[in-house]
């Protein structure tokens, strides 16, 4: 004689106790349950005060390259007065004879060139020190490490001595070589290739007869883009923000880049007021190709951060 055994289950359509089944999980903790509304609340208004924070510049930027140089100080500074941006723009561009255009095309080269360059150097150092071990591999590591906490500003002056003595002052050279230097870079690209690049799939490349040149331009390269991504978009946004290597390097002015340029000529606004607008509209301008290049890139910087510092 068999026992026929009936689960109740109850209304709510939860399983009862002992049945071996779990509740389904809901989405936030890690529990299944939402945090309290308090919390959810606190974190929204940080979040909001912190967005209103770093939002407030660039708008009242937006808003004052609208306005004349009388109205920047004679008007409301976040709100609009007669504006007339396209034509205040045309005055920026074209302002002793377009020297702003070669301000921006100078900072896009050293930006662009520099990041770049970096980006590799980077990828082949962190991809060397994360897959080949050798003597002293950990000491080599360490001093990139302190080149990370070393300021830039320590280094402008020894720089300068160092390229006046091989002729490179005043030059591209002087801006751009220092540049190609991430220590931040390696750091980072040996963390994700350590974590990202699995060592068997080297080792069937080599097996295949791939030397590692290729093996590090096909797989490495490849399996490494959001690290790269991320280390580009940083050195190119510390390379465009740069102010006082160039300060340092540079005398001629049609070397300036973007950030020099316009310190000049704030610094001549007192006897050319119209120096004044001409100022804001550059600065402006200057943060589009940052705001275009992080809206492009978002994602990749963000898997570029996670992804390297965990193991699967």
């Amino acid at each position: 004689m068999s026992t026929q055994v009936t689960q109740q289950i109850p209304a709510d359509g939860t399983p009862a106790p002992g049945t071996g089944k779990s509740e389904p999980r809901r989405p936030g903790r890690r529990d299944g349950r939402q945090p309290p509304l308090r919390y959810r609340i606190i974190t929204f208004s940080l979040l909001a005060v912190a967005a209103v924070y770093f939002l407030v510049p660039v708008y009242w930027l937006v808003v004052s390259s609208t306005k004349s140089s009388s109205d920047l100080f004679g008007t409301f500074g976040f709100w609009f007065h007669d504006p007339h941006p396209i034509d205040y723009l045309h005055r920026v561009l074209t302002y002793d004879d377009g020297i702003y255009v070669r301000w921006f095309a100078n900072s896009l080269l050293y930006a662009g060139v520099g990041a770049l360059a970096a980006t590799l150097l980077s990828a082949a150092a962190g991809y060397a020190l994360a897959k080949f071990p050798f003597p002293g591999r950990e000491g080599v590591f360490n001093v990139i490490l302190a080149g990370v906490l070393i300021p830039g500003t320590a280094l402008a002056l020894p720089l300068y001595l160092l390229f006046s003595e091989m002729g490179f002052a005043n030059t591209y050279a002087a801006v751009l070589l220092p540049s190609v230097v991430s220590p931040f870079g390696v750091y980072l690209c040996r963390i994700y290739a350590a974590a990202a690049v699995p060592d068997s799939l080297l080792e069937a490349a080599r097996i295949d007869g791939a030397g590692e040149v290729r093996i590090f331009s096909t797989l490495g390269l490849r399996l490494m883009t959001p690290a790269l991504v991320t280390v580009f978009l940083f050195q190119f946004v510390h390379i465009w923000n740069n102010f006082l290597l160039p300060l340092v390097m540079l005398s001629d002015s049609d070397l300036y880049p973007i950030q020099l340029g316009l310190t000049s000529w704030q610094g001549y606004a007192d006897r050319q007021p119209e120096l004044y607008q001409y100022t804001v509209g550059g600065a402006f301008l200057s943060v589009l190709p940052l705001m275009v290049l992080m809206g492009v890139l978002q994602r990749y910087w963000r898997t570029g951060l996670t992804e390297g510092s965990v193991k699967a």
